[in-house]
């Protein structure tokens, strides 16, 4: 079974583009849902409970912070990633409080990619019933 990945981001064209690249990269996982805001990206997060999200941190109606807060408190097991231009120090800290596993810039693919696998790695697999 495919792992379930949520997308936020405030831009169409960033969500079109990684939806495609993540789901031409690896057969493992499949974007279930995406999200034009962080309002709706926790709407989305809570309703759907995919494996992992990765969050814009500027977006309107609700940044990335506050909804990577949110979501973390009704879903404290799954892997949040910030995906963002604005990656600082600072950014790293604020988004670790609220329970971000790792921030990553947007002009690095390669590190969201191994972030994926790595925190998708963590994640219970099912296992197939023992044959008699």
């Amino acid at each position: 079974m495919s792992a379930r990945i949520l997308i936020a981001d405030d831009s169409t064209s960033a969500r079109t583009v990684l939806k495609k690249f993540l789901e031409a990269y690896s057969v493992h996982w499949k974007v279930c849902a995406e999200a034009a805001d962080g309002l709706e990206a926790v709407q989305k997060a809570v309703q759907l409970k995919p494996d992992l999200i990765i969050m814009d941190l500027q977006m309107p109606v609700m940044d990335g912070i506050s909804a990577s807060a949110r979501i973390a408190k009704s879903l404290p097991r799954t892997p949040i990633l910030m995906n963002t231009v604005h990656k600082s120090g600072y950014v790293d800290l604020e988004a670790g409080k609220v329970g971000v596993r790792e921030v990553l810039a947007k002009s690095e693919p390669g590190t969201l990619v191994r972030a994926i696998e790595k925190w998708l790695s963590d994640r219970p697999q099912s296992t197939p019933p023992p044959s008699d």
